[in-house]
């Protein structure tokens, strides 16, 4: 029979140990519940510091992404993204043929699309996707063989160091530049009036039996390049010379993309899938055959691929050069006007060779030592930058920005959760309003560990959210951002490099009133 009395007291002596747990776990000190409707509390808000940071030629190679053309932004002034890359061969000791005769160098890249629409006869409607600037605009586009042999790696006092590539280099690229391949005169849109066309490529051919076959390809760059130069340079070229990586890469250097203003046109700016890009060489060759004819040819083709090891930039192959006209406010406010100790009045972002801007949390930092002293209990902390929606009046908005540790070039704690945020939030007018970020395990980081650093933090715009947006992109030269104790802005977000759009967000001064940027923090205050 069993004791009832026992019963009750064993399940008397879990409720108590229950309760201690939960007492235990709910006073650790920044512990707690992340919740949204906070049960009617109000935040503490923190004064934030936060000021503009120019960012200087920066490292533009090992982009998944690279941006090619002209965009005039009326904000922030214009920016002219040229482009190298290496080119390797699809198979190394190819078979060609005897006595090779080109019929055409085909260079295709991919565009990024948005939107498809496929009618009932299979033909299909493209947008086009990362296009900025007028969506006629046009390019004087000129592709070049490249002088210059890009590197993985140098020696230097006897050590072996990555081979860094930046925004800035395009002169020393485009001063030893060969051959124009684009040369064609027969059609202006591949070089002279180039643009980025949005329209389905429909090509029809033959198939062994004369029936017509249709082949459908979604909208992308196709450059008919110089057959001489790729007779002589591929074709008829020592088989040596196609045997193997490293031997190719040096004598066939890549190609170098120029652009330029097309006559009064207004231009543009893509951003492009260069790594899916390759240029196909079509040729004939003599048939190895038991024939009495010596003269039998077949069709033939040879594929270069624009990218080394694999389909992702993962070598020094590619780079992005960039630059910029800047708008007289935008300088002066990232340059001469720039108050590291008060802070700025507006924050400007801008991608490439752009801007960031630096975040202090002082006002939260200097009371630390209260927090912990009263146990108060970490439920939320957000950060709410403000879009200056007069200033960005009829500007093409970021539909990201990234919030990370400046100090250590990392993510913060909060970036893999769901709730970290980052993306635009909109108004009924379809305009920005302002980013959230949830910063709660960051600023409950703080409080927990006494001799964790309260460190600077960056914002950036943002290509994407992925591995390779939050990767780091060294500055040529790092710049000290305060002397006492000694910081330095050394790294950019790659995805800001990526990107070549901007924003202007409200600081940290009383001046914007309620759109000031300020941590909010949601505590539960034990009695």
């Amino acid at each position: 029979m069993i004791n009832t009395s026992f019963i009750k007291k064993f399940l008397l002596a879990l409720t108590v140990v229950f309760l201690y747990s939960c007492d235990k776990d709910f006073n650790a000190i920044g512990d707690g519940l992340i919740v949204d409707d906070h049960f009617g509390l109000e935040p503490e808000n923190y004064d934030v510091l936060a000021f503009n940071q120019e960012v200087t030629p920066v490292q533009s190679n090992l982009m998944p992404i690279n941006a090619l053309g002209i965009y005039d932004d009326p904000l922030f002034g214009t920016t002219t993204a040229n482009f190298v890359t290496q080119v390797s061969l699809e198979s190394y000791s190819p078979t060609i043929g005897e006595s090779p005769v080109i019929e055409s160098a085909v260079l295709t890249i991919p565009y990024f699309t948005k939107n498809k629409v496929t009618d009932a006869e299979g033909n299909s409607t493209y947008v086009l996707d990362s296009i900025y600037g007028d969506k006629n605009g046009k390019l004087d586009l000129k592709v070049y063989d490249s002088g210059i042999q890009m590197r993985n790696s140098y020696f230097s006092g006897g050590s072996q160091l990555p081979q860094f590539y930046y925004t800035d280099q395009n002169a020393e690229f485009y001063d030893k530049k060969g051959t124009f391949l684009n040369d064609s005169l027969a059609n202006p849109a591949e070089n002279t009036a180039f643009f980025f066309d949005p329209k389905e490529i429909v090509t029809k051919t033959l198939d062994a039996d004369k029936k017509e076959v249709i082949t459908r390809t979604a909208p992308q760059m196709v450059l008919h390049l110089n057959k001489d130069f790729f007779q002589q340079k591929i074709l008829n070229a020592p088989a040596s010379k196609l045997a193997s990586e490293d031997v190719f890469l040096e004598y066939f250097r890549g190609l170098y993309f120029s652009v330029a203003r097309s006559g009064s046109s207004p231009s543009n700016l893509a951003l492009l899938n260069f790594v899916g890009g390759k240029i196909t060489v079509y040729y004939k060759a003599k048939t190895a055959s038991t024939t009495d004819d010596p003269n039998l040819t077949e069709r033939k083709s040879l594929v270069l691929n624009l990218n080394i090891g694999g389909t992702t930039a993962s070598s020094a192959s590619t780079a992005s050069f960039l630059q910029n006209v800047r708008k007289p406010d935008y300088e002066a406010a990232i340059t001469t006007n720039v108050n590291k100790t008060d802070g700025d009045e507006r924050l400007y972002l801008k991608g490439g060779q752009g801007s960031v801007a630096v975040i202090r949390l002082s006002g939260f930092g200097s009371q630390l030592a209260t927090i912990r002293d009263k146990n108060w209990k970490i439920n939320e902390a957000n950060l709410v930058f403000y879009i200056d929606a007069d200033k960005m009046a009829g500007a093409t908005e970021p539909m990201r920005l990234y919030l990370y540790n400046l100090t250590n070039n990392t993510v913060l704690a909060d970036y893999s959760t769901e709730a970290y945020g980052g993306a635009i939030t909109k108004g009924t007018d379809k305009r920005g309003t302002y980013y959230k970020f949830r910063i709660t395990n960051h600023i409950r980081n703080l409080i927990k560990d006494a001799t964790a650093e309260n460190v600077d933090l960056g914002i950036s715009v943002s290509q994407s959210s992925g591995t390779a947006a939050v990767a780091s992109n060294v500055l040529k030269d790092r710049i000290q951002l305060q002397a006492d104790p000694v910081k330095y802005f050394s790294q950019v977000p790659r995805g800001s490099v990526m990107s070549t759009l901007g924003t202007i967000l409200y600081g940290g001064k009383a001046s914007a009133a309620d759109k000031r940027l300020k941590l909010e923090v949601y505590y539960t205050k034990p009695n």
